[in-house]
């Protein structure tokens, strides 16, 4: 049963680059049992219409074949909520995999990120003086100044006192 596979701890790997790939064939089998379970629905609710039970007891015979058809839909009926739980579970277990499967996509892309922000290249290279950067870059990098009059309204203006 695939519910199983799915309650297995994802956090003995190592890495999020292994997590990722296991996650992404939990998720791949979880739809395929999602077909599966929907084609089975299908097929439960075309058994329960009255003629289908009717032609499926065609050939028993009985005294009261009002009993055989109602046991016959109430087994259906059982079987067809069992399979209606499973994929609301399946649905749910989907959900938290694709949740997982987009976390570890993201720690991975971080993870190599990091490793290459902090690698060599940035330790080889300086970065050259504000003034000598273009001006858009160096608009990004330094803060920008303060104009006089937001200075002015942030402090009360002093009046001389005439004597």
């Amino acid at each position: 049963m695939i519910l199983g596979l799915l309650a297995t701890p994802v956090m003995t790997q190592s890495t999020a680059q292994e997590r990722a790939p296991t996650l992404r064939q939990q998720l791949a089998e979880a739809q395929a049992k999602q077909t599966e379970l929907e084609t089975r629905l299908q097929q439960l609710e075309e058994d329960l219409k009255p003629e289908n039970i009717e032609k499926g007891l065609a050939g028993v015979g009985s005294t009261r074949p009002e009993a055989l058809r109602e046991r016959r839909r109430r087994q259906l009926e059982i079987e067809k909520k069992s399979v209606q739980t499973r994929l609301d579970q399946l649905a749910t277990s989907r959900t938290r995999l694709e949740t997982g499967v987009v976390q570890a996509d993201a720690a991975a892309y971080h993870s190599s990120a990091g490793a290459n922000a902090g690698g060599p290249d940035k330790e080889t290279t300086t970065k050259p003086p504000i003034s000598a950067q273009p001006k858009a870059v160096r608009a990004a990098t330094v803060p920008p100044r303060e104009s006089r009059r937001t200075r002015s309204k942030s402090r009360p203006r002093r009046t001389r006192r005439r004597s």
